[in-house]
């Protein structure tokens, strides 16, 4: 169960003001709630990964500092390994600024910090870590060269490849072909690909031969297509709370869900209804769905 999975990324603290309504440019809107927490996409998708029986390893740096303190406790209480972590000396640990408004849609303004300082030399460090396992998953809130290293050294030990592209970047097509399944939401891949229209023309213009494109469309669920071949998967209906860290929860049981060589199909099931149960709680990392509360929704829709 949960097979290997290696997370290269971000680790935050998340500060979250929970608010009637997002700000406009120059407003000012008071908020109810004021929650601070872990989050950054790689240590959310890493800790999802260990709540759905991974076997985790994640890759990152963070300052030495209280904020930093909170990741460290994290991983921890996770069972994330955490070799490969590093301390950065010179530099803050990362913090994502998060504006909730009250049907759950959000915000967010980041200070990268120590999440900057992820090298491709971190990453060679790394490499027995990364070479004993059966999937790589990474995002973009660290070093673009950084995240092609870390791509490269999966595909030269056979790993199976998951690239989630946010926050959406101009990406090259080197880094892109090393990718097995590239994930993202509607508007990363209308900014990646510079495609309208449908999804399955923007998705086209992603998908190379051999790969996988996996859209990620939110209450309407997920989109995907590989050589041509294209489907949807339906969403599990859920009241939504706070989206925040829905996709790193997909991302996490969909990196799982690999590893444990669920059909592509099944995989996506699997990461939709992580994705919705995470939306049913406040907070990115403390959202993360156990196993037992992934499979109990499955077999409620008998999947």
């Amino acid at each position: 169960m949960g097979g290997k999975v290696v997370v290269v990324g971000s680790f935050n603290t998340d500060l979250v003001t929970y608010m009637p309504r997002l700000p406009q440019a120059g407003e000012t809107v008071a908020g109810h709630e004021f929650v601070t927490g872990p989050g950054g996409k790689g240590s959310n998708q890493a800790v999802a990964a260990a709540r759905l029986g991974g076997d985790v390893h994640f890759i990152g740096r963070v300052g030495r500092d209280s904020f930093a303190d909170i990741g460290w406790r994290l991983w921890g209480e996770h069972g994330i390994q955490t070799e490969f972590v590093y301390t950065d000396e010179a530099t803050a640990t990362g913090i994502a600024s998060i504006f909730v408004q009250e049907n759950g849609e959000n915000m967010i303004a980041l200070a990268t910090g120590a999440n900057g300082r992820l090298s491709p030399a971190d990453i060679d460090r790394a490499e027995a870590a990364i070479r004993a396992a059966d999937v790589l998953l990474v995002q973009l809130e660290v070093p673009i060269a950084t995240v092609q290293q870390a791509l490269r050294v999966a595909r030269k030990h056979g790993l199976t490849t998951i690239l989630n592209p946010a926050p959406a970047q101009p990406l090259s097509a080197e880094l892109l072909a090393l990718a097995d399944y590239i994930t993202p939401n509607e508007g990363e891949l209308r900014r990646l690909t510079g495609v309208g229209g449908e999804i399955a023309t923007a998705a086209r213009a992603l998908c190379h031969v051999g790969q996988t494109v996996i859209v990620t469309l939110g209450e309407q669920g997920a989109f995907w297509m590989r050589d041509g071949a294209h489907g949807e998967v339906a969403a599990f209906r859920v009241a939504a709370v706070d989206t925040v860290g829905a996709g790193d929860a997909f991302n996490g049981a969909l990196a799982v869900a690999l590893a444990e060589k669920r059909p592509l199909e099944a995989a996506i099931q699997f990461a939709n209804a992580a994705a919705a149960l995470a939306v049913t709680k406040q907070g990115a990392a403390a959202s993360m769905p156990s196993r037992e509360a992934v499979m109990a929704l499955l077999q409620s829709r008998g999947d």
